[in-house]
């Protein structure tokens, strides 16, 4: 039985990491520019970059209402950082207007963490794993609040922001407030695949 396609997102952002992550965990994989490419996919990553230009982008691919659909629907999607906001319901700080694919019963704090001179990285105790992993933040949102279905994954282990959710689980919906495409660890996007697995019975 072949393995579940998994897509990528790609308007903007890390698309290519993302896309060797799957390459390495040997997943069939592609970059999904339009609607057609959308509904080959059995899952979904939405990688950072910034989620006010992907979102506009978004509607200028005329991808917005798919992706709303196919959330709705049940598909599998790992939002990483901009990906964390696209996913969320509810979002501080964005600009007026801002429109997200939804789906995650999570408010997000957009650029939570400061400005690009703010990125940094730290090792995080992630659920289901049994070492830490190196999360490398980039402009990153933080999860100000969950509702009751959410499961959180992952919180900032110390610093000015120690217990902030840096990363969470709803049903097929997983997301980060980091970029686990960074470097050769691909444990977060096995999980995923794994869940990818689980919700499609391939």
């Amino acid at each position: 039985m072949s393995t579940p396609t998994i897509g990528v997102l790609a308007l903007q952002g890390d698309v290519r990491e993302h896309l060797a992550a799957l390459e390495s965990l040997g997943f069939a994989h592609r970059a999904v520019r339009r609607p057609a490419e959308l509904e080959a996919c059995d899952a979904l990553i939405v990688p950072g970059g910034e989620s006010t230009t992907m979102a506009k982008l978004a509607g200028i691919f005329e991808l917005l209402e798919p992706l709303r659909k196919r959330v709705d629907a049940g598909m599998p999607v790992l939002g990483t950082c901009a990906g964390m906001i696209m996913l969320a319901d509810r979002v501080e700080d964005g600009v007026v207007g801002q429109e997200t694919i939804g789906g995650l019963d999570i408010t997000v704090r957009r650029n939570a963490f400061g400005r690009q001179v703010d990125s940094f990285e730290g090792d995080l105790e992630f659920a289901g794993l049994d070492e830490p992993v190196h999360a490398v933040f980039i402009r990153a949102p933080w999860v100000e609040a969950v509702g009751p279905g959410v499961e959180v994954l992952a919180r900032v282990g110390s610093g000015e922001a120690v217990g902030r959710i840096v990363a969470v689980r709803q049903g097929p919906l997983m997301a980060t407030s980091f970029h686990p495409e960074v470097g050769q660890d691909v444990r977060i996007h096995r999980i995923f695949c794994d869940l990818v697995v689980s919700a499609t019975g391939r």
